[in-house]
């Protein structure tokens, strides 16, 4: 382990330690606005000599062009590869020799840096920060690389194991013909040139795009004259954000099957549009959550794995986004089951809606959550992670701090009512992955079915 992986853990330690307060609030911090418009968020902490950086460029991949689907991710990945004078060996080297890590990925509304380092290599790790941002070297070479690990690695999937890919294939059905639908795929990802990932950077990378959250231990006044340094003359974006209409919920049902001959288990998901980050019933509905899918407990896991053992798991996830996400329930089976497991599931479901949650287990959900949440918030780079989101999407800081006081006063009233977050067991969008052979007409029953091959180089028909 390297000295910024022990002081990691120590720092970890010594959170813990202190994980049982009533509530759990962010530290104090100061929004800084620098010269370009880029929003700098400082907070201090000085208990270890750690630096923590999450920085967001919003425009993610719901700005990628229409059939180049992964523009926004191999732009991503493509930052790390030599940026400045250094090529792509290089560049990982330096933030190897210095202990640190620094990653860049993609969400469907942001390009996502994140770095960790030592304070003393503040000046390095933010200059290697500043040139994979705005001066990625963008060698071909390393695009074809990346190109074909990224189309390899959905094929992958798709050979060994297609459970990763259930929430692909589920949201792609849900949200067809709308942005959230679209994932990138073995087709789109063939399209994409070295000239598309330029043409993003020129669109929707830029200054005025730009969150750069800090939390750790440094000398205010000098980590932002260096951040204005490095990133106050970054350019505007040229493009615009991407618009996108909230999707309705669905009524009535619809399968897609997805064949895989000869597949000895069946991978599914029940699932329906849910709601936003903004949603002021986020407390009650956790709690909900929490109690139907959300823990090995929970009435699902219990239902189709303790008692019946058709799954060794099944969970349920409440996907919120600017807009509304997906709401589901996710579990696999054998083959021979597949009927059993979601006749389960939806039966599991009809219960929630019928019976809801009794004190007991009201309480114990309650419990759950004033546990799970505080080591949330306990490293420099989950203070820093959690500030940025908050300022990407324009929330209070209630929204944290007031948390478990939420959870804590969530009325029975109050928890009955949010069971409305899951669908009807009438309104659900199915997805399975099987053996089309073995299972078609068991799928049949749910349904009008759509069926498409999992050797299709795409997520929906």
């Amino acid at each position: 382990m390297n000295r910024l992986g022990l002081l990691i853990a120590f720092c970890c330690m010594f959170a813990l330690g202190r994980a049982g307060a009533a509530e759990v609030k962010l530290p104090d911090f100061q929004t800084i606005t620098l010269d370009n418009g880029a929003t700098l968020l400082l907070t201090p902490r000085k208990d270890v000599p750690l630096i923590a950086t999450t920085v967001l460029v919003r425009g993610g991949s719901l700005a990628d062009p229409a059939g180049k689907e992964g523009v926004a991710e191999l732009t991503a990945g493509m930052l790390e590869k030599g940026a400045g004078d250094r090529n792509a060996a290089a560049f990982a080297e330096a933030v190897d020799n210095a202990g640190g890590s620094l990653s860049l990925s993609s969400t469907s509304e942001a390009v996502v840096a994140n770095a960790q380092f030592l304070s003393k290599d503040s000046t390095l790790m933010l200059s290697l920060l500043s040139d994979a941002l705005q001066h990625p070297r963008m060698d071909a070479a390393e695009f074809d690389k990346l190109r074909k690990n990224a189309i390899d690695s959905i094929a992958t999937a798709k050979d060994s194991d297609p459970r990763r890919l259930v929430g692909t294939y589920a949201d792609a059905w849900l949200f067809q013909n709308h942005p959230y639908g679209r994932a990138e795929n073995e087709t789109s990802l063939a399209n994409i040139t070295l000239q598309d990932l330029q043409e993003f950077r020129r669109l929707h990378m830029g200054g005025n795009r730009l969150i750069i959250s800090i939390a750790g231990d440094f000398d205010s006044a000098a980590i932002t004259h260096q951040v204005q340094q490095l990133f106050g003359h970054w350019a505007a974006a040229t493009g615009t954000l991407p618009t996108v209409e909230a999707k309705q919920p669905e009524k009535g049902r619809r399968v897609l099957l997805v064949d895989k001959p000869g597949a000895t288990q069946t991978y599914f998901s029940l699932l329906n549009v849910g709601t936003t980050r903004s949603d002021p019933a986020r407390a009650a509905q956790n709690l909900v959550q929490t109690a139907f899918g959300g823990r090995f407990t929970s009435m699902l896991n219990t239902e189709l794995r303790v008692k019946s053992g058709l799954t060794y798991g099944a969970t349920s996830r409440i996907n919120r986004m600017r807009l509304p996400g997906d709401v589901n329930l996710t579990s696999f089976t054998k083959t021979e089951t597949t009927q059993a497991a979601i006749d389960l599931a939806i039966a599991t479901l009809d219960k929630l809606h019928q019976t809801g949650l009794d004190a007991a287990t009201l309480q114990s959900a309650k419990n759950y959550i004033a546990g799970q949440f505080p080591p949330s918030l306990e490293t420099s780079a989950q203070v820093a992670s959690s500030i940025a989101w908050l300022t990407m999407f324009d929330e209070p800081r209630s929204s944290i701090d007031g948390y478990l006081s939420s959870v804590e006063a969530a009325t029975p009233a109050q928890v009955a009512a949010a069971r409305a977050i899951y669908p009807q067991s009438k309104d659900l969008v199915i997805v399975a992955i099987g053996d089309a052979s073995a299972i078609r007409p068991i799928m049949q029953k749910y349904g009008p079915v759509t069926e498409i091959k999992l050797s299709d180089p795409r997520f929906s028909p």
